[in-house]
């Protein structure tokens, strides 16, 4: 143990005796140093050393954020306070889970532990066994935490609410109470092909090359089309589609040029050192507050997350309220 950390533990110790409350632990920088239990929840133990295992791999980063000790102390005192009671929180879950009689089928957690090994160790299982023997858990321990995941996983996502119980009147009341959030600034959405001089090509080979470009688009031939032909971007697979762009997002030389075209229309060359652009205008927004229709499915989105967080609080709140927790 270092010892500045030893000191500010008793300094934290000192400052913090007394605070607790029925749904908080005494002496709250006490548990990175002692043994045996923090809390009881039904039956289920937590320790001092799950807790220190939770926070030890963002003690360090804490450390290197913190700009003084009273910083670091607080967000210290937070993460502790927000790892004990995220851990409460999991064994309530838990508990309600075989309240109910529910099952989780053993194929569901071998077929997790494949892809944790596939995508996390890319397979290695040397790698998958250090990693377990640094976190000090053994394989039989690792298989219940994921079992125990995926039971956590399962119970929330019930909670999570249809976005159908959203009314029209409620996303129509929502738009008209934070309009400013949907200003948009002008912008186009923009295809273009870029052309540059391959090496040791001369300047009249690009030019001719710009000159065959040009024609063909005078012919009428699809932009896009002309594109996926010629252009020497990354996009040119896309029809040299560049999607939306805010005029602040556009090179100044380019931008001038593309907010004064119209829809349908597309530039003469535009020499960008030895790149050469031309580009045309798909569509136009104007600046201003996106009409409802068009954010609609945005503020669904918005309002449905909001219900799901308050279900869930609701409904943890309910679970911690029915169960047996004690905190030393």
């Amino acid at each position: 143990m270092r010892p500045h950390i030893f000191c500010l533990s008793l300094l934290l110790a000192a400052l913090l005796t007394g605070i607790a409350s029925a749904q908080r632990p005494h002496n709250i920088w006490d548990p990175p140093f002692r043994q045996g239990i923090a809390a009881e929840v039904e039956d289920t133990i937590i320790t001092f050393e799950e807790i220190r295992r939770e926070m030890a791999p963002l003690i360090p980063g804490i450390r290197e954020a913190s700009r003084s000790r009273a910083e670091f102390n607080r967000q210290m005192e937070e993460l502790y306070l927000e790892i004990l009671g995220s851990l409460v929180d999991r064994a309530i879950i838990l508990r309600e889970f075989r309240n109910r009689e529910f099952n989780i089928p053993q194929s569901f957690v071998e077929s997790r532990m494949d892809q944790i090994l596939a995508e996390d160790f890319e397979g290695d299982r040397a790698r998958f066994h250090e990693f377990l023997r640094n976190q000090g858990k053994s394989v039989r321990e690792f298989r219940r935490q994921v079992h125990e995941d995926i039971i956590i996983g399962a119970m929330r996502s019930e909670r999570r609410r249809s976005q159908s119980q959203i009314s029209p009147e409620r996303i129509e009341r929502f738009y008209n109470e934070n309009k400013l959030h949907f200003y948009e600034e002008e912008s186009v959405r923009l295809r273009v092909i870029m052309l540059r001089p391959l090496a040791d090509e001369s300047p009249d080979l690009m030019r001719q090359q710009i000159e065959r470009v040009m024609d063909e688009l005078a012919r009428g031939t699809p932009f896009a089309d002309v594109a996926s032909r010629f252009s020497q971007d990354p996009r040119r697979d896309r029809g040299g589609d560049w999607g939306w762009l805010l005029r602040r997002q556009v090179r100044d030389e380019m931008a001038e040029v593309a907010f004064s075209l119209e829809v349908g229309e597309y530039s003469n060359p535009i020499s960008i050192g030895n790149q050469t652009f031309i580009i045309y205008v798909e569509d136009i927004r104007e600046e201003g507050i996106q009409p409802l229709n068009e954010v609609r499915e945005r503020i669904e989105q918005i309002l449905a997350q909001q219900l799901a967080r308050q279900d869930q609080q609701q409904w943890l709140e309910r679970l911690r309220r029915n169960a047996f927790i004690r905190y030393y």
